[in-house]
């Protein structure tokens, strides 16, 4: 007899159906084809113990279980569920009425209890896509799917109730399509914020900047000087995510099996802060079976590289095409995937190797020409993507014991929020830019006009402070974005001259 039941294959952040065919004949062998990998072979024992402890027999008989489409490899341990449906079903010991109907996942322990599984969320998108009535997940999974509108999910927790549920003995836990508007109202509370920051207004204004364009910043400074702690606040300030920024981002989390017990949709923007001895497939991505790296689940927020010039510089210049395009492409001998890697890119850096190069107390000990060694560690192109370079200066101790409170994260991100708003308006009609610093230089010569003086004041910085060629359109995204904080249609010499002094590592003098 021949039986049906699906499944789904994650390929990148997206899921595929799986067509799981199960025929049982005469003879007595067992085949598993379709590409399967050592994981999915391996669930004819599993299947097999948990078949025979919740009272099921395994077919003593011919069997052959057909993966299709058979050229996709099929990877992991939850195809389990689907499969032992299926040599029930073929086997005449569960109804095939509704196993149509349903896309089903998870993997079986020995005793029949069903497992957690990555891409629940993946999963019911391509399940509502397909037309198919609902999804049977594990128990942990359900909130998850239930993200999902348009689609039953139903959360078991053993083999036995899916079985009861099917042959419509028994029900299933049924999940309905989570409150929205509840998850708006969540992403406004934050652990860290902005007003704990005492002194380092030059900083917050130059962090302001770069969340309302989305520009990427370096910090250098002193060790102690707040570098960290002000990179963690970011988050705080940025625009609160949409509903189809915070499913892609948990779809890439999902995928990646990093999401958090109970956490059905990832409510704030993802900071990730890697360590320097991180790898070049850490970093983008990869793996025999490609799995997103940090610049892909830094997707929609922030990706911290603390400690610069330590990473090794093969790990640095994999990201550079990935900043530039927004999406990293991994390429393996049987399949190539797509990651989004949308991310604003923060590091932080000191400023020679004893840390204190420009201290305004302590005395550098660097030998001369260490300092601009130092520096060229990190590469001219991955510098020419970094559109705000930032001195932090430590906070003398009268401003820590005696300055009040600073500006809270919420009042910041008020104006950021606004000037993303414009942003939106001003690239309505071109689909692929979100915010400033993704401008073209067409979309610059569009919406970034300068009048003479500021011309004139432009090409002084350029020659007096012996400004980098490069240098030119990072300094007119970024006063294109301080204009727009300032509400002014134009820029003007004043955004002009603001943004100028962000360039400060462009300076052919910075570390003589």
């Amino acid at each position: 007899m021949l039986a049906k039941t699906y499944g789904s294959a994650i390929y990148g952040i997206d899921a595929l159906i799986i067509t799981i065919e199960v025929n049982v004949g005469k003879g007595s062998k067992f085949f598993l084809v379709g590409l399967p990998d050592n994981a999915v072979k391996e669930s004819h024992e599993r299947i097999l113990a948990a078949l025979n402890n919740v009272g099921k027999k395994f077919p003593k008989r011919r069997v052959v279980i057909n993966m299709a489409p058979a050229d996709i490899k099929k990877e992991g341990s939850a195809y389990d569920l689907p499969i032992a449906l299926g040599l029930l079903a073929a086997s005449s010991q569960l109804s095939t009425e509704h196993l149509h109907e349903f896309v089903i996942m998870g993997e079986l322990s020995l005793d029949g209890t069903i497992k957690p599984i990555r891409g629940a969320l993946p999963i019911a998108l391509m399940a509502r896509k397909a037309g198919f009535k609902g999804v049977v997940v594990p128990l942990e999974n359900a909130p998850e799917a239930a993200i999902v509108d348009g689609v039953e999910v139903y959360g078991a927790h053993h083999l036995t109730e899916v079985c009861d549920f099917l042959d419509g003995t028994g029900t299933l836990q049924k999940f309905e399509t989570q409150n929205i508007r509840k998850f708006h109202e969540e992403t406004e509370h934050f652990d860290l914020d902005f007003a704990d920051v005492k002194g380092q207004e030059n900083i917050k204004r130059a962090l302001e900047i770069a969340a309302a364009g989305g520009h990427n910043v370096i910090m250098i400074g002193p060790p102690g000087s707040g570098k960290t702690m002000l990179a963690k606040r970011i988050p705080s300030i940025l625009p609160p995510m949409s509903l189809e920024e915070a499913i892609e981002t948990t779809k890439i989390h999902s995928v990646a099996g990093l999401l958090k017990k109970k956490e059905a949709l990832i409510l704030h923007r993802p900071f990730r802060s890697p360590h320097h001895t991180i790898s070049d497939a850490g970093l983008v991505g990869g793996g025999p079976y490609p799995q997103p790296g940090e610049i892909s689940l830094a997707h929609n927020g922030v990706l911290f590289l603390d400690e610069l010039p330590e990473f090794k510089r093969t790990v640095l210049e994999v990201m550079r095409q990935p900043m530039e395009d927004r999406v990293v492409t991994i390429s393996r001998a049987r399949i190539t995937v797509e990651y989004p890697a949308g991310f604003m890119l923060i590091a932080a850096m000191n400023p020679c190797p004893c840390g204190y190069y420009n201290h305004p107390t302590k005395a550098c000990t660097c030998s001369p020409g260490t300092v601009k060694r130092y520096l060229n560690r990190i590469s001219g192109p991955l510098f020419d993507r970094i559109d705000l370079h930032v001195e932090v200066v430590p906070v003398p101790f009268k401003d820590l014991s005696e300055a009040p409170p600073g500006e809270s994260s919420q009042e910041i991100r008020k104006r950021v929020t606004q000037a993303r708003k414009i942003q939106e308006d001003r690239f309505r009609n071109h689909p692929k830019i979100f915010c400033n610093a993704q401008m073209s230089n067409k979309d610059m010569n569009r919406f970034c006009q300068l009048d003479e003086t500021s011309r004139t004041l432009l090409k002084t910085a350029m020659e007096k402070l012996s400004l980098s060629a490069r240098a030119f359109d990072r300094i007119i995204k970024v006063s294109r974005t301080i204009a727009d904080l300032d509400h002014s249609e134009n820029i003007l010499p004043a955004h002009l001259a603001e943004a100028i002094q962000y360039r400060s590592l462009d300076r052919e003098t910075w570390g003589d």
